[in-house]
């Protein structure tokens, strides 16, 4: 697809595991309705509260691998032995129709959206601390013991490649995080290539003058 004047932004959001993401994304697209969900496909099995289609499109292993070899996904990944793919024609069709999209996912799929679409805008969401995020998995109460080491060791793995991404914040005050949130949002919406582009008609008036 040609790019036009009114192609929308891509968002990517990353973190470790019990980091935040999940429920300062949820408040951002409450804060700012113009951003949509990019809805991935996953393996696993839905959480507590989680509805197919708006969280995530769940399927099964092989409907999942049958999709990755018709070339349908844009990243994938395999996260504690389930497989997570963010369709590649969907953010390509609503991008190119003005829309602006919002993808929660790993550093490494971030690292493979950026190949595809150089200009979208990377976010990463630090926990204050290790010990605190420790507090934080288990608080949930969703995981063993076992599973909650694996995912601390995971984080630190994931950390490791936060200097890869365009934006950093910090989740200590949810509330203050998603000042920071919506802030990063705005400001990417105003860059000058942006804004260039979007009001090329205004410039040009001028240039006419």
């Amino acid at each position: 697809m040609t790019p036009n004047s009114s192609e929308g932004i891509l968002f990517v959001v990353s973190a470790p595991s019990g980091a935040g993401k999940t429920s300062l994304v949820k408040a951002l697209l409450k804060a700012d309705p113009a951003i949509r969900l990019s809805v991935s496909y996953t393996t696993r099995a839905p959480r507590p509260g989680e509805t197919d289609g708006r969280d995530y499109h769940f399927v099964s292993h092989e409907q999942f691998h049958k999709l990755l070899t018709q070339n349908e996904f844009l990243e994938h990944a395999e996260v504690y032995g389930n497989f997570y793919g963010t369709s590649k024609s969907v953010i390509s069709r609503e991008l190119y129709a003005g829309r602006d999209l919002l993808l929660e996912i790993d550093w490494q799929g971030a690292a493979q959206v950026r190949e595809h679409f150089p200009r979208s805008a990377s976010i990463f969401i630090l926990p204050p601390s290790f010990a605190a995020l420790r507090t934080r998995l288990a608080g949930r109460a969703q995981d063993s013991d076992e599973v909650i080491e694996r995912r601390l060791a995971a984080a630190a793995h994931d950390v490791a490649h936060a200097d890869a991404f365009d934006y950093i914040i910090v989740n200590d005050d949810f509330d203050h995080a998603l000042q920071d949130l919506v802030a990063v949002t705005r400001s990417i919406r105003l860059e000058t290539a942006r804004q260039l582009t979007r009001h090329a008609a205004l410039f040009e008036e001028f240039r006419r003058v």
